[in-house]
């Protein structure tokens, strides 16, 4: 077998003992082989006596081990290599009472939160899955809970009757409940402050100069998981990140210098896809041309980043959050996040984000647009937002959610959503038809009043 070493494959120049927790890594992380007879630059080398190996290995790996594995015997420019292939093993395998596992080439012991983290995905679980006792759905947040059933409504992907039950019937509905307890989901999710029962639950915000050493400022974003997201992006626009200025005519264009519904997504990504037994905060950096979000997290099992970056299924680290960020209509479920953040990049002239996968961090770097400012006319001008937009388009008219983002030309529905319709409905510019049954095929928007004042201070644009 050639090839560079990887998670599923590893050479030894002979074979020692020791090597018995290379076995049981690679049954603990998606198999693999381990090739003995060759050395470190992958040449081969070739074993000293092939046969007692042949006997030997098989019964050492099944008593040591439980595992049946082939060994075989090939040549090689005249040497004899043993090759000990590992099928994935649907149990956890531990070599004298220890768990290994493969992290990229290297094997590695488990312990701590990484152990625990690994018995549970043996099992079946996830982290955030496991039950808090002494927590009951009185300790959660009324303004979370709310706030879940407001984005919930406007999303329409829960039953409204889920919506009109108690708090205790929602969380069961939404699976946060196991028994006579929450999971760890809910009290994320929901709790005033998930740090009592979970550390590092928060984002830390940092403005730095031209290097680490020299921080300016710093935020921090607590609460709710539901909640947080919200606030993070309002403390970077709020403090982080200058309106860039244009104009279009006599049109001022107001817009960030990293386009809002993607650092929106990619936000939600690391709160929702976050290590959160890591005890450690999600961390934002921001420099004088780039703004880092750091995610203590690693990649599914047996991807690499080149997967991630291209098409593939959603594998949500912390699948009862994510459930509950996807009914909210913050997240989609086909693992389009990546491709989202691209797809608004591209659209707004943005250069596109790089990502960066450590075996235990996740990295998403932004270029930050530099403020380019046109020749100032010489009346105010009007700003124009997406909710104005919106409201132009609309006019009169009584549209479907539907048609109004056709006529805006707008193709990404989430975005849409996120970034005129919610904030004109929750502004007081718009209404529903049928606000009664926000998730009602029926279901129009016209403006208010109030967005009639605001539309007719528009009134100089072409």
């Amino acid at each position: 077998m050639t090839g560079a070493e990887s998670q599923h494959l590893e050479w030894k120049e002979s074979w020692r003992d020791e090597y018995l927790k290379w076995i049981c890594a690679f049954a603990n992380s998606g198999g693999g082989t381990l090739v003995v007879g060759r050395g470190d630059s992958g040449r081969a080398v070739g074993v000293a006596d092939p046969q007692r190996l042949l006997e030997d290995l098989p019964n050492k790996i099944r008593n040591l081990l439980g595992l049946v594995v082939p060994v075989q015997l090939r040549h090689e420019e005249g040497h004899a290599l043993i090759e000990i292939h590992v099928e994935a093993s649907p149990y956890p395998v531990s070599y004298r009472g220890k768990y290994y596992s493969r992290s990229g080439s290297t094997t590695q012991e488990l312990s701590g939160a990484a152990l625990d983290a690994f018995l549970l995905r043996m099992q079946g679980r996830h982290w955030d899955s496991v039950p808090v006792p002494r927590v009951g759905p009185a300790h959660l947040s009324d303004k979370a809970l709310a706030r879940f059933r407001t984005l919930a409504a406007r999303s329409g992907r829960v039953e409204t009757e889920w919506l009109e039950e108690s708090d205790t019937v929602l969380l069961e509905r939404l699976r946060l409940v196991e028994g006579d307890y929450l999971k760890r989901a809910a009290i994320l999710l929901f709790h005033p402050d998930p740090e009592q029962f979970i550390g590092g639950a928060f984002v830390k915000i940092g403005a730095f100069g031209d290097s680490d050493a020299d921080l300016r400022f710093q935020d921090e974003v607590h609460g709710p998981l539901i909640l947080q997201v919200e606030r993070t992006v309002e403390v970077l626009k709020a403090k982080y990140l200058k309106a860039l200025i244009s104009y279009q005519g006599l049109q001022r264009i107001e817009s960030l210098q990293v386009p809002e519904a993607a650092l929106r997504e990619a936000v939600l990504n690391a709160v929702v896809h976050k290590d959160y037994s890591s005890s450690v905060p999600i961390q934002i950096s921001v420099y004088p041309g780039r703004l880092l979000i750091f995610n203590p997290g690693q990649l599914p099992q047996g991807w690499t980043l080149e997967k991630l970056l291209g098409k593939h299924a959603s594998l949500p680290f912390n699948p009862d959050i994510a459930n509950a960020f996807f009914r909210a209509g913050q997240i989609e479920s086909w693992g389009r996040g990546i491709e989202r953040v691209r797809e608004v990049c591209r659209a707004a002239g943005a250069t596109e984000p790089q990502w960066k996968a450590e075996p235990t961090e996740l990295w998403v770097e932004f270029e930050l647009l530099q403020e380019q400012i046109g020749r100032v006319p010489p009346q105010v001008t009007p700003q124009v937002t997406p909710q104005v937009k919106l409201l132009m388009t609309l006019g009169e008219r009584t549209l479907s959610r539907q048609k109004l983002q056709e006529e805006l030309g707008l193709k990404d529905t989430q975005y849409f959503r996120q970034s005129y319709l919610l904030p004109a409905l929750e502004a007081g510019l718009i209404e529903m038809t049928i606000p009664d049954k926000p998730t009602s095929r029926l279901q129009k928007y016209r403006l208010t009043e109030q967005g009639r004042a605001a539309l007719g201070q528009q009134g100089d644009l072409p």
